[in-house]
């Protein structure tokens, strides 16, 4: 380790770490890029690709994203655009779930979606873009559907969970397991030009006292439909407000939900 350490010293741009004397290091001693991006952060150095949110995430933080596991629901229009933000600020772990494959339709709004990833399970393009994006993340893909049996196993050691899924019961499930987890959930729905946000704290029933007990029951996309701005605007304040939770920095949306209009471009703040 001190041969590691002295290494990336010599080889920092003072206090920032390029992408490719990362990869050197890694190949040099024989590891991986994952456990040189723990070094790096361990040394209170900064992997050159986070210059940006240093003013805004300091390397302590950074630190903090790394070691933490987040559990996304749903790879799919929301759940595309969250992936890819959470990989791009540095989370070091996604646990990313959905059961279903790309299809022409999602063509217009979902960011994993391309005409060559037609067919193919959403998770595993989710799996490729985040490699590509940034391969220090470990990303534990599960081709599964969650339910009120599996969600306890699939959310894992997560520290905050996401909800991009596209009907309430599995919602609904999903907020129950993380109640019994103790896991902060980030809630997001979307449907034609509107959105919602909002975050049920560890001991709250949030996502119940919105919903109620539906039993069958889409969102409201089914019937709206979906423009491509709805879900990135959405999902990037529910990437907000993981990066929150994760470091406890900010205030939250726990018991209050934010319901955006981008018709009128409005934006109302409800507390529940």
């Amino acid at each position: 380790m001190d041969a590691i350490s002295d290494f990336l010293k010599e080889h920092a741009r003072g206090d920032l770490v390029p992408w490719e004397v990362q990869k050197d290091t890694a190949s040099q001693f024989n590891t991986t890029v994952r456990q040189i991006e723990e070094a790096i952060l361990s040394m209170d150095l900064l992997p050159a690709r986070y210059a940006r949110n240093r003013t805004m995430i300091d390397i302590a933080r950074q630190r903090i994203l790394f070691n933490s596991t987040v559990a996304v629901v749903g790879c799919g229009g929301l759940g595309g655009y969250v992936i890819e933000e959470l990989s791009r600020l540095g989370v070091g772990t996604l646990r990313v779930i959905d059961s279903d494959v790309f299809e022409e339709h999602n063509l217009n709004r979902q960011a994993l979606c391309t005409f060559s990833s037609l067919g193919t399970a959403k998770v595993d393009a989710a799996r490729d873009r985040v490699r590509a994006i940034n391969p220090a993340c470990e990303i534990v893909t599960l081709e599964t559907r969650l339910d009120a049996n599996n969600a306890p196993a699939l959310l894992g050691d997560s520290s905050v969970a996401v909800d991009a899924l596209d009907n309430i019961p599995s919602r609904l499930d999903l907020a129950d397991a993380c109640i019994g987890r103790k896991i902060p959930l980030v809630h997001g729905a979307i449907g034609g030009w509107y959105g919602t946000v909002l975050t049920q704290g560890r001991a709250e029933n949030t996502i119940r006292q919105l919903y109620g007990d539906v039993k069958n029951a889409q969102g409201i996309e089914e019937s709206l439909g979906t423009p491509p701005f709805t879900p990135a605007v959405i999902a990037s304040m529910e990437a907000a407000e993981v990066c929150k939770l994760l470091t406890s920095d900010g205030s939250t949306l726990e018991g209050r939900m934010i319901f955006i209009d981008l018709f009128e471009m409005s934006i109302a703040t409800f507390r529940i």
